[in-house]
């Protein structure tokens, strides 16, 4: 019997969090969710996370900022970035960096869907941290 694989959400929005626990709950998913990136960065979750849905624009430290720290201790987590702010000027730099998918606030559950699926597909089986 297989596990399936954790999906952590990382946004400041509480209400966003519990929409999309909810929803992925409904899709069969495992969930953790967190309010900031330094509490998922403090968590057991972060070893286990085989694919990571964080907001770009939260207070202290971003998604992009997120995303960089996790490359720099080694864990190669496929990532999903959602924004709620119209400008697409990092997404193509984000998507060449590594990126899974880019998704634009209010998005559309398929479209979430074929990005965690592309997450799970791309995540490294043994938890997706890099040995050194």
């Amino acid at each position: 019997m297989s596990k399936e694989p954790l999906v952590s959400i990382i946004d400041d929005d509480e209400l966003f969090r519990e929409s999309m626990k909810r929803l992925l709950r409904s899709l069969g998913y495992p969930i953790e969710s967190f309010p900031s990136a330094a509490t998922f960065l403090a968590s057991r979750s972060l070893s286990e996370t085989a694919c990571l849905i964080t907001d770009i624009n939260m207070p202290v430290m971003t998604g992009h900022e997120l995303y960089t720290r996790l490359i720099e201790l080694g864990y190669k987590i496929p990532t999903i970035f959602v924004t709620a702010y119209p400008e697409n000027t990092g997404r193509s730099r984000d998507l060449k960096n590594g990126i899974v998918c880019y998704l634009r606030k209010p998005f559309n559950d398929i479209d979430l869907a074929d990005c965690i699926r592309k997450a799970v597909e791309a995540s490294d089986p043994v938890g997706g941290h890099e040995s050194s």
